[in-house]
C-alpha cells in the first residue's frame, strides 16, 4: 500500500532502504554484495600481482647472471614461477636420459613443457576477473529490475487507494530509483577495476615470458656444451683409432 509522505519522512539511503518492499530490498542486498565482491577481488589481485612481478623482476635479474640451469637451480630464485620453471626442465632432462644425445629433441620437449606453464601462469592472472565482467554488465540491470518492480508496486498502489497525490508514490519511486543508483554504483567500479587488472596482467604474464626466455637460454647454453663436448671425446676417439697401428 502507497505511505503517505510527511515531513518527518527521511530520505537518507538507509531509510529508503528499510522501506522498500521485500523484491525491491533483495535486489538492493544483491548490489551490495556485488559491490562487496568488487572490492575484495580489487584488494586481492593488487596485493597478488604486486607481490608477483616483485619477484619476477627479482628473478629475471639473478637468471640474467648465471651461465646454467644447475647454476640457477644451486642460486634458487625467490620466485615460485621461476622455481617452477627450473623444476620443469630438470625434470624434462631426468626423464630423458636414456636420450642425452637428441639435444634438438630435447629442446622441442622443454619448450612445449614451459609454453604450457606459461599459460597456465597467465590463466592464473586472470583468476577473479570473470566475475569482474559479470558484475559491471549485469549489475545495472539487476538494479533496473528493481526500479521497474518498485515503480510497478507504488502505481499500483495508487490505483487500489484511488490516491491521485504525488506525495502518495513519491517514496515507493525514491526507493526504486536507489535500486537503479546501486546497480550503477556496482557496475561502474567493476568495469574499471575489470581493465586495471587486465592491464596488470598484461604486464605481468610478458614478465613470464621473459623468465621462459632466460631459462630456455640456459637450457640452449647447457646443450650446446653438452653437444661441444661429445665433439671433443669423439674427436679424441678417432685420433686414438687412428694413431693405433
Amino acid at each position: 500500500m502507497p505511505r503517505v509522505l510527511s515531513a518527518a519522512m527521511s530520505f537518507s539511503a538507509w531509510e529508503m532502504f528499510v522501506n522498500a518492499g521485500s523484491v525491491v530490498r533483495g535486489v538492493m542486498l544483491v548490489l551490495v554484495a556485488c559491490s562487496l565482491v568488487t572490492w575484495t577481488i580489487l584488494i586481492a589481485k593488487t596485493v597478488e600481482l604486486l607481490l608477483a612481478r616483485r619477484q619476477m623482476r627479482r628473478a629475471v635479474a639473478a637468471l640474467d647472471e648465471c651461465a646454467s640451469v644447475a647454476d640457477s637451480a644451486d642460486g634458487a630464485p625467490a620466485c615460485r614461477i621461476a622455481r617452477t620453471l627450473l623444476a620443469a626442465v630438470q625434470a624434462e632432462r631426468r626423464q630423458s636420459r636414456d636420450i642425452e644425445s637428441d639435444a634438438e629433441g630435447m629442446k622441442e620437449r622443454i619448450t612445449l613443457h614451459l609454453e604450457r606453464l606459461e599459460a597456465a601462469e597467465g590463466r592464473r592472472f586472470m583468476c577473479g576477473t570473470g566475475l569482474l565482467a559479470t558484475i559491471g554488465a549485469t549489475a545495472p540491470f539487476i538494479g533496473l529490475f528493481g526500479t521497474v518492480w518498485g515503480i510497478m508496486s507504488a502505481f499500483t498502489g495508487i490505483a487500489a487507494s484511488r490516491a491521485t497525490s504525488l506525495a502518495v508514490v513519491a517514496p515507493g519511486i525514491a526507493e526504486a530509483l536507489l535500486a537503479t543508483a546501486l546497480g550503477l554504483v556496482a557496475a561502474i567500479p567493476a568495469v574499471v577495476i575489470y581493465n586495471h587488472i587486465m592491464r596488470q596482467s598484461v604486464g605481468c604474464r610478458a614478465q613470464v615470458a621473459d623468465l621462459t626466455a632466460l631459462v630456455m637460454r640456459l637450457v640452449s647454453r647447457d646443450l650446446g656444451r653438452a653437444a661441444q663436448g661429445d665433439a671433443v671425446l669423439r674427436g679424441y676417439a678417432l685420433h686414438d683409432a687412428r694413431a693405433t697401428p
